[in-house]
């Protein structure tokens, strides 16, 4: 295992804690799970890179799908998410999502979650490939930060939880397929520390940092994923990366994603010449999935020469529009933009990782005591391409399931293994933020929404031009996340390379149509 590894270290000569759940990340599958593991009296810290809020979760916008709706029903959730998977949805992993749902947000509501309301009743909109309005959202578009905020005053009120901010998880300690805890660097007091766990959980996000054009936060580099990988589990869908359709598209402005239920409230995508083209492209149009409506904005910015497509509100009640889209009317009104009579100049950008670790349906990975759950993890629930605001919904019913498993343990204690590496190497002198930018250029002109066996494979050749930092120490957190995303480009490639067809969010120029013998899962293990 010792190159596993990413520095040199004994694990006698460190502090060390001892802990039922060692829960790594904090958005709402790793805060959802410390709540639940709470409640059945178990002890948790939580490690996140940087802060509390630094997540996917503070940032999404759309909301949190759940049948809640009198017209409603978890059977009609279930057929609408096996859709939008391409076929490739484990579907008892989306019963048990689509069925214990609707229980998970109202324990939400329980702690205080105030979603938007009509008439005192829940206020629920729809999205692409929904058939029917189940979208909770807050505050009108800021549906993440009040659950993020929900959940972070209940985890700092409650005693057996603590969060360690500023703790960057450098690798996992496993010996014998069993993992025992993970070794972080505190980043204040520049000093290694080891957490030993009656179970480790991954909850570490996403890897849209991958990606120059991405919607995802900076801390969003594929961490998890790597040091589940490293350490020898199994990873599964790789190649299914979904990229947002509409992003706000503006010469000097962040990459700032608009919302999908923008267009679940009405409005149009037009090209350069002002041409509402969805109709040609898919009978739901503008409320097509995701992966349809990135290709035909893919595909109109090519017919047009364009680098954009434009999203129009004009015919849209003003009122209404600011009312449920106050935090998208106010980013965009900072950069000239008033939404609700400009167009908005949008572009498909990286945004969510259907692929990942892969667990069974209560977040067991291959490596005994490991456990993952949210985008890191991979049950099978979203498929070939996730159904709009599904996301936050399994991070709740799968954070909460992996607890599960472990509550009927002997609490934290005793004896754990040593561990130590002292056999790395100096790494060559490598300036990181250019490795950094040259990964996403690589990934975004290969393994982007559209890709070829060519591209990928000079992709691969990138990726192993840089695999002798494999055996090198990394001197921390900016060389650390960069090897984290070296191993996970890789992955992410040679998953693409291998599936020989187009699917859901893969999609090849070489292999356009979806194949029958390619109805299964592409596993990869070190």
């Amino acid at each position: 295992m010792t190159s596993g590894y990413l520095v040199n270290f004994d694990t006698r000569e460190l502090p060390r804690e001892k802990w039922d759940f060692v829960i790594l990340g904090s958005g709402i599958a790793g805060l959802y799970t410390a709540c639940t593991a709470s409640w059945a009296g178990r002890r948790s810290v939580v490690l996140t890179k940087h802060t509390l809020v630094d997540s996917n979760t503070d940032k999404a916008q759309g909301g949190i799908a759940a049948a809640l709706g009198d017209s409603d029903s978890p059977g009609l959730h279930l057929k609408d998410t096996l859709g939008a998977g391409a076929g490739l949805c484990d579907r008892e992993a989306v019963d048990i999502l689509v069925n214990e749902g609707p229980q998970r947000v109202r324990e939400l509501i329980a702690m205080g979650a105030r979603f938007d309301r009509q008439d005192g009743e829940l206020a629920l909109t729809r999205e692409g490939a929904h058939s029917r309005r189940r979208i909770l959202h807050a505050a009108g578009d800021a549906t993440g930060a009040e659950i993020q905020r929900v959940l972070n005053e209940q985890v700092s009120l409650d005693p057996l939880i603590e969060v360690r901010e500023n703790h960057f998880v450098v690798d996992l300690l496993v010996r014998e397929n069993t993992c025992y805890g993970v070794l972080a660097l505190d980043c204040r007091e520049d000093r290694l520390k080891v957490f030993y766990g009656r179970a480790v959980v991954l909850a570490t996000g996403g890897l849209g940092q991958l990606y120059d054009h991405s919607t995802n936060p900076e801390v969003a580099t594929g961490d998890g994923i790597a040091l589940a990988y490293r350490a020898g589990a199994e990873v599964m869908d790789m190649e299914f990366l979904q990229f947002h359709p509409t992003v706000l598209s503006l010469p000097g402005a962040p990459r700032f994603l608009i919302s999908e239920a923008v267009r679940g409230e009405g409005a149009f995508l037009r090209n350069r010449y002002g041409e509402r083209f969805m109709p040609r492209y898919h009978e739901l149009a503008e409320l097509a999935p995701r992966d349809v409506v990135v290709r035909a904005i893919l595909k109109e910015m090519a017919n047009t020469a364009a680098d954009k497509v434009f999203l129009d509100l004009s015919h849209l009640d003003p009122e209404m529009v600011h009312s449920r889209f106050p935090t998208i009317s106010r980013t965009c009104a900072g950069y000239g933009l008033d939404i609700t009579r400009d167009p908005v100049p949008v572009a498909p950008a990286a945004h969510y990782m259907m692929g990942g670790v892969k667990t069974n349906l209560h977040g067991e990975t291959s490596i005994h005591n490991l456990y993952a759950c949210g985008e890191v993890a991979c049950q099978g629930v979203h498929g070939a391409n996730r159904l709009a605001s599904n996301s936050l919904l399994d991070g709740l019913v799968y954070g909460g399931r992996t607890v599960e498993r472990v509550a009927g343990l002997p609490p934290a204690g005793g004896e754990y293994p040593d561990f130590c590496c002292r056999v790395l190497s100096d790494p060559p002198a490598v300036d990181e933020k250019q490795l950094r930018a040259e990964i996403q250029a690589i990934m975004g002109k290969y393994a982007g929404p559209a890709r070829t066996a060519d591209g990928l494979q000079k992709a691969l050749a990138f990726f192993e031009r840089w695999s002798g930092l494999e055996g090198c120490r990394a001197g921390g957190p900016p060389e650390m996340e960069v090897r984290n995303m070296l191993q996970v480009g890789q992955l992410v490639a040679q998953a693409a390379l291998i599936r020989t067809e187009s699917r859901g969010g893969h999609y090849r120029h070489d292999y356009p149509e979806s194949r029958p013998c390619w109805q299964k899962h592409v596993i990869l293990r070190r």
